[in-house]
């Protein structure tokens, strides 16, 4: 069972958003920062590649697909909108995938319809695919995480109904 940390993040008016738990120790663990530059955002999912790879998830149905997907448009929102550095953490205990971007910038991310457009759909994305999704605000920006499921049963890493 995930514990929740030692600091207490208020959850924000929306009920998806909400304090972040912690894995056990013991388990994957990887935290990462990178320069606000969009090769940042190539870097951030081969990262998480490799990462998976290393943790044993790669070849767990689709999760380092969706993982690289998901983390490529966290990241992307952080160079876009802050324009800052942004740190990307990766969690992976209990057959869950926890993966966090943190950036400067204090706006909340939106779930905009995916439309036609060129951008715009990170957010959709996200909400699509993660099983889990959220946002907390962390000193002076916030937190944008999402979960996956890396159980292998089917369904696992999906949204439940």
């Amino acid at each position: 069972m995930l514990q929740l940390s030692g600091r207490h993040h208020l959850p924000d008016p929306d009920a998806r958003y909400g304090p972040f738990p912690q894995p056990p120790l013991g388990a994957g663990h990887l935290r990462a920062e990178y320069a606000p530059l969009p090769s940042a955002v190539r870097e951030a999912r081969a990262e998480v590649r490799r990462q998976l790879e290393v943790w044993g998830l790669a070849e767990r149905g689709d999760v380092a697909e969706v993982a690289e997907l998901l983390v490529g448009e966290l990241a992307t929102n952080a160079v876009v909108h802050a324009g800052s550095p942004f740190r990307l953490t990766l969690f992976a205990a209990h057959g869950l995938l926890r993966c966090e971007v943190a950036d400067v910038a204090r706006g909340l991310p939106r779930v905009l319809d995916a439309g036609t457009g060129e951008s715009g759909r990170g957010m959709f994305l996200v909400d699509a695919l993660a099983q889990r999704w959220g946002c907390h605000r962390d000193g002076p920006g916030k937190t944008v995480w999402f979960e996956l499921g890396t159980c292998g049963a089917d369904g696992c890493g999906r949204r439940r109904p």
